[in-house]
């Protein structure tokens, strides 16, 4: 007899964004788009070099958790008047292909609807192609630039 391959335990969690988790998270995130930006990135040049506006009642950070092993984030804050601002969305390379993405947006999209938001804004850098990919495909369009990010083309 053939032993079945184990399901993937996934599991997604609101945390503080300053917890260790979320730090963790946020540290391998900022490494991958460093190396794939063209001239890297910085932090403290982005619209959101903070995420102390992440936090409930009126944001969110989540982690997600693959096996037990972090390998995922996103948030949102508030953008008035009834929008959620998504940044930081991220799945680590070695746990892709697995839907978290889909997973991780549907959890931040279902929490923003909780929290009162009628809208969910983002922007990406265009070499972020599976992004992207991600939201076309999950019914984001494309709109004017609205905000002065540095890393945004889409």
């Amino acid at each position: 007899m053939t032993a079945q391959p184990a399901t993937p335990i996934v599991e997604i969690e609101e945390v503080a964004p300053t917890s260790p988790d979320a730090e963790y998270c946020l540290s391998r995130y900022y490494e991958e788009i460093s190396e794939r930006f063209e001239g890297g990135f910085d932090p403290a040049r982005s619209v959101t070099p903070s995420l102390d506006e992440f936090a409930p009642p009126s944001g969110t950070f989540v982690i997600v958790r693959l096996n037990g092993k972090l390998v995922g984030c996103g948030g949102f804050k508030a953008m008035p008047p009834d929008a959620a601002y998504l940044k930081r969305m991220w799945v680590a390379r070695e746990a892709r292909g697995h839907g978290l993405g889909k997973r991780l947006l549907k959890a931040l999209e279902d929490r923003a609807r909780d929290l009162g938001h009628r809208k969910m804004r983002l922007e990406t850098h265009r070499s972020l192609g599976e992004a992207q990919h991600l939201y076309r495909s999950h019914g984001y369009d494309e709109v004017a630039q609205f905000g002065e990010a540095t890393y945004a083309h889409h």
